[in-house]
């Protein structure tokens, strides 16, 4: 299996920042795509950015400008800087990869747990 373990979640002011990180663990031969989803109380899971083992990124574009993601492909990690957080930021951050296991594996999406981001004065 692969494992995903975030950190850096809490609670911050609006206009402030955090930094959450995402290691994967297990067996791994490639790992395409790795990024952050998030799902806020009564709404939907929404991509908040994502990027391709190559360094391609996308972001939604309601954080586009604030948020930066990146990755250590030898340490199989994302990281995804939020800066100017909002209130509307708020919600469970779930980190995500596309990755196959063996070279006759099929290509597969694995989860973490979720992390909270809370933005409040």
């Amino acid at each position: 299996q692969v494992q995903l373990v975030e950190s850096g979640g809490g609670l911050v002011q609006p206009g402030g920042s955090l930094r959450l990180s995402c290691a994967a663990s297990g067996s791994i031969f490639v790992n395409y795509v790795m990024g952050w989803y998030r799902q806020a109380p009564g709404k939907q899971r929404e991509l908040v950015a994502d990027i391709t083992n190559l360094g391609t990124s996308n972001y939604a574009d309601s954080v586009k400008g604030r948020f930066t993601i990146s990755r250590d492909n030898a340490k199989n990690t994302v990281y995804l800087q939020m800066n100017s957080l909002e209130p509307e930021d708020t919600a469970v951050y779930y980190c995500h990869c596309d990755a196959q296991r063996f070279l006759t594996s099929p290509r597969q999406t694995y989860w973490g747990q979720g992390t909270q981001v809370t933005v409040s004065s």
